[in-house]
């Protein structure tokens, strides 16, 4: 396992886990999330190719209907 800061908080991911693996591990519609991954705004098309490592720290934002 290694650890993850992810939304602020400590989680845990299993070594080799892609960023995209990990999303749909807990049902994120990857056609509405953003995900900044260290800092950086990733574009949807490079999360497959994103291999978590410990200490990674993500911010994963979903839109909010409202009005």
């Amino acid at each position: 396992m290694i650890d993850l800061i992810v939304n602020g908080k400590p989680r845990e991911a299993e070594e080799d886990t892609s960023l995209e693996a990990y999303l749909i591990a807990f049902n994120v519609n990857l056609k509405f999330v953003a995900v900044g991954y260290n800092g950086q705004v990733l574009k949807k098309d490079t999360y497959s190719s994103i291999t978590l490592k410990a200490g990674d720290t993500l911010e994963i934002v979903r839109p909010v209907g409202g009005g």
